[in-house]
């Protein structure tokens, strides 16, 4: 399912933030953006993600942002500072014309500005108190979509119940305009209806066209379509298995159609199916 949030906070390092977007795939695949600062906490978002969501493309970025407070943690190193001072006044002796270092050059020289020690522990705590804010905004978005895919499924089960009610009643229907027909072409070719021999023509025709065990496992594949979605939680997966169910029964209906009404039920039931296969995918 789709969903975006994002959550900042003040940090020692600065503005945290931390963004979530998240859009349909039938496994859990992450992705994470952090900054090189922070890239020791990517172990903790990928455990926090994994333990709310269960199915989506989940993209993830941890960042800073506000130099300001960057700035105010920078400071010299008096060690560095010492160091270049007495190489400083070593390449005096063997350079005595060459012009002293500017402020700028003693500025850039590497390792004389420093950050600050951080609290490590505590910038995952923030972290994690971040990450639980913005995984209860996405679980939230997630939630809502949830619910009008829910109701557009059992909009398509309520479809699919009413053609299967349609479809009972023709099958006996065309049992008994077999038989009239049959009896019919009986008399065109020997003058009489042998009742024997239309009985057992109409037996071997009503095995090839029964669709009453079909029926009923459709209406228990729809039950349980209802039952599950009532019972919420991570339904994306069994749902998706009784798509699959569903489509096999009315694959077989289509099949076994003993005339173009039943055949024409059978194909709605798959176009249906079709669209609820489409939406489950999309569902955790």
């Amino acid at each position: 399912m789709t969903g975006y949030a994002v959550a900042v906070s003040p940090s020692p390092r600065g503005e945290l933030g931390l963004e979530l977007r998240s859009v349909n795939s039938r496994f859990l695949d992450m992705q994470f953006r952090v900054t090189e600062e922070l890239r020791s906490l990517e172990s903790l978002l990928r455990e926090r993600i994994s333990a709310r969501i269960g199915r989506g493309k989940v993209d993830c970025r941890l960042f800073l942002s506000g130099g300001g407070s960057g700035a105010a943690r920078q400071k010299t190193d008096p060690d560095a500072l010492g160091n270049l001072l007495r190489l400083a006044d070593e390449a005096k002796h063997l350079f005595p014309d060459a012009a002293p270092l500017s402020l700028g050059e003693v500025l850039r020289w590497p390792g004389v500005i420093a950050d600050s020690p951080v609290n490590d522990d505590a910038l995952r705590a923030s972290v994690d108190a971040l990450c639980a804010r913005a995984l209860s905004e996405l679980v939230s978005a997630r939630s809502r979509e949830g619910e009008r895919l829910q109701s557009i499924i059992l909009a398509r089960v309520t479809d699919m119940r009413r053609r299967v009610a349609e479809v009972a009643p023709l099958v006996p229907q065309a049992i008994a305009a077999y038989r009239e027909k049959l009896a019919q072409r009986l008399r065109e070719a020997i003058g009489s209806a042998d009742d024997e021999r239309i009985r057992t023509e109409i037996a071997v025709f009503g095995m090839k066209v029964d669709v009453d065990e079909e029926l009923s496992r459709l209406c228990a594949h729809l039950d349980e379509v209802e039952r599950v979605l009532a019972a919420g939680g991570a339904v994306g997966k069994r749902l998706d298995f009784l798509a699959q169910e569903l489509n096999r029964e009315a694959n077989t209906l289509a099949s076994k159609a003993a005339t173009q009404k039943v055949a024409d039920c059978g194909l709605e039931l798959k176009l249906l199916v079709e669209q609820v296969r489409e939406q489950v995918q999309n569902i955790e």
